[in-house]
């Protein structure tokens, strides 16, 4: 028993611990859902760096979320001694593409201390590019365009040779527009940050040899969600020689419609002939009943490898499927369910989680929520990063950062309000061009000041002079005390003041400045631009804890989560299936996303689908999903089908509420 506890990889199951031990040669790890994949890369990392064969400086681990990327590092950092996890790569891609671009931003055209565009300055721009008068419709579908260009690795003059159609080459055109205006601001976009760097990789031989030489080991989690961009630099990173782990599941690719393309994890055989493949099909998360209705669904998926997963857990009880009348009848049901269990089984609320296709469905759900006084949160509300005076101070942050960002001086001009209006700012515009100047610059010069009028010239005055102190007070004060000074002196607070009906509004909106403050606390950075970039690859939806809430969720925000309780709704056709999918014969993918949520449930899942709806005035008849038919009927207790289960179901919840009404007359 010592020699067995002295044994790092004590608890591994054998595909697990082959994963660990396999380290020369390229290796696809296909972890099914709940099959500890994380551990495995955290028990791989510490095994490269305590074998010897690679100190822990040149180990990347690559994640899709900040979340994920924290949370592994945490746990790394309790699984090796000393000070070796600070010298981890641990990063999204697109931390790691910032940090590439930091170390050679001159190779790729930038100068120091770049901007990074965020999805609403993007379109500003795009906005600006397009002929006058351009719907948000069109916008949207520019920037949709000139994104995909991006994810596929292509640069404007590649995406010109790629066009096939008038719209496709107006598109390249508009990239090309696009590009030059970035340049000229010194800035980069979300996308850029992973295309450029294979623009470099794949252009210069030192520049890759560097990189190779600073990160020897890479290890891809989640790489079926890696779009074709990030597939090129993981080749570029890893060479011929293919020193790396992925690790992902294409049973659980649900990403598509943001570029991920599932197909990279075929590429890797074709392109790596000596890439070895393991399966991890032991599930530690569902029930047996669970599982064997998640693997009926998934298996009328094509598969290159297929895989069965299986749990030691019990069967537990089958899967209930309701009919309901509507929607508001199915929120109603899941509602009092969720009060039901809760009392049953004195069940925190944060074990239930209630799953839905689209986002539009939760408002039947909180109605009826609100009703029985559960607490809920729902997720993919307004985000911290978007409230708008968190992206306000922000504008300011990146103007202090880099004088040449004309999308932040153009917001921070602007807030708060401070006389400055449209004319002056074109006027200032047309300056800035003439004298090849970024907004900031035209603005501190004595010509602009003879060409508006008083006010707004004074105004303006006023507004440099607080940018050229707080750029003087950011090379001394520490980054938290320098946003919180920030949030003074720009007037921010005092327009908030104004701005909020009451004193309780203003604190609620204050407390977002404030904690924008302390999520400076603490980094190891210099100055605003370093600290305006990290804050800039914070992912929305990692801000938040829910708490003891029930969690209403898309499923696509569910990967990666698990609930003790958890509930499908709208499980029609025509919503999952969605309409779209039916009609382009995207079936496959739909079957993946309902293969996710079901492989959420740890212990119980119930699965509900409405007769009807009202859509435009009319009720519509609606269909159950065709996916309810692919799993086993063994496995499923469908309302009427089992009249003795469903007796038993009845009387248990009057008992429940008889003792409720005892209970409330008692007190």
């Amino acid at each position: 028993m010592a020699a067995m506890a002295r044994d790092p990889l004590h608890g591994l199951n054998p595909p697990q611990r082959a994963a660990v031990l396999h380290v020369d040669g390229p290796l696809l790890v296909l972890a099914g859902a709940g099959s500890g994949k994380t551990r495995v890369i955290v028990e791989k990392i510490a095994h490269l760096i305590h074998s010897g064969r690679y100190p822990a400086r040149r180990i990347a681990a690559i994640t899709f979320t900040n979340k994920a990327a924290r949370e592994m590092r945490e746990r790394v950092a309790k699984r090796i001694r000393g000070d070796a996890a600070q010298d981890l790569t641990i990063s999204t891609f697109h931390a790691l593409g910032l940090r590439m671009l930091q170390v050679d931003h001159a190779k790729l055209g930038l100068r120091r201390g770049f901007s990074i565009f965020d999805a609403d300055d993007a379109a500003a721009q795009l906005k600006d590019l397009l002929p006058p008068g351009s719907k948000p419709d069109a916008i949207e579908a520019a920037k949709q365009l000139v994104s995909r260009a991006k994810n596929a690795g292509l640069s404007p003059d590649h995406a010109a040779e790629a066009a096939r159609s008038g719209r496709e080459r107006e598109a390249a055109a508009l990239y090309a527009r696009y590009q030059q205006r970035l340049a000229a601001f010194n800035a980069v976009d979300f996308d850029d940050l992973i295309r450029l760097p294979v623009q470099l990789l794949e252009s210069d031989a030192e520049a890759v040899m560097a990189w190779r030489e600073r990160i020897g080991y890479l290890l891809v989690d989640e790489s079926q969600d890696t779009n074709d961009a990030q597939y090129r630099l993981l080749k570029a990173l890893a060479g011929d020689q293919g020193h790396f782990t992925c690790v992902g599941d294409d049973d659980q690719s649900i990403y598509a419609w943001r570029g991920a393309n599932p197909e990279n994890l075929l590429e890797l055989g074709r392109d790596y002939p000596a890439l070895q493949i393991i399966k991890l099909e032991q599930n530690y998360r569902c029930s047996n009943r669970v599982l064997r209705a998640a693997n009926a669904l998934i298996a009328h998926n094509p598969h290159e490898h297929p895989k069965t997963l299986w749990s030691d857990q019990a069967d537990g009880e089958r899967i209930r499927v309701w009919e309901c009348k509507d929607a508001a009848h199915e929120a109603e049901k899941v509602a009092a369910e969720i009060q039901f269990i809760a009392q049953k089984h004195a069940a925190p609320w944060s074990e239930f989680c209630i799953l839905f296709r689209g986002n539009h469905q939760s408002r039947a759900l909180e109605k009826a929520l609100q009703l029985l006084r559960i607490p809920y949160h729902l997720s993919g509300g307004t985000a911290f990063l978007d409230r708008g005076e968190v992206k306000d101070a922000l504008a300011w942050l990146r103007l202090l950062a880099n004088p040449d960002d004309d999308a932040a001086f153009l917001r921070a001009v602007q807030s708060p309000n401070r006389g400055v209006g449209a004319t002056s700012l074109q006027r200032l515009g047309e300056l800035a061009a003439q004298g090849h100047l970024p907004l900031s610059r035209a603005a501190e010069s004595l010509a602009i000041g003879k060409q508006l009028p008083p006010r707004a010239a004074n105004a303006l005055q006023g507004f440099c002079d607080i940018v050229r102190g707080l750029r003087a007070d950011a090379r001394t004060l520490p980054p938290a005390e320098l946003v919180r000074k920030l949030n003074e002196r720009s007037g921010l607070l005092a327009a908030l003041r104004a701005l909020c009906k009451d004193e309780a509004q203003f604190h609620a909106r204050r407390r977002n400045l404030d904690e924008l403050a302390d999520w400076f606390d603490g980094p190891k950075t210099s100055g605003p631009g370093e600290l305006a970039a990290a804050l800039a690859l914070l992912s929305h939806a990692d801000k938040g804890d829910a708490g003891n809430q029930v969690r209403l969720m898309s499923m696509h925000a569910a990967k990666g989560l698990e609930f003790r309780f958890v509930f499908i709704v709208g499980v029609e056709d025509g919503n999952l299936p969605h309409e779209a999918s039916i009609e382009e014969g995207r079936i496959d993918e739909e079957r993946r996303l309902l293969y996710v949520g079901i492989t959420r449930a740890k212990e119980r899942l119930w699965l509900s689908h409405a007769r009807e709806a009202q859509r435009w005035g009319d009720r519509l008849r609606l269909k159950p999903s065709r996916f309810l038919d692919e799993l086993p009927s063994d496995e499923l207790q469908r309302d009427g089908a089992d009249p003795v289960a469903d007796a038993a179901h009845k009387a248990e919840r009057r008992s429940a509420g008889i003792a409720n009404i005892r209970a409330l007359l008692a007190d």
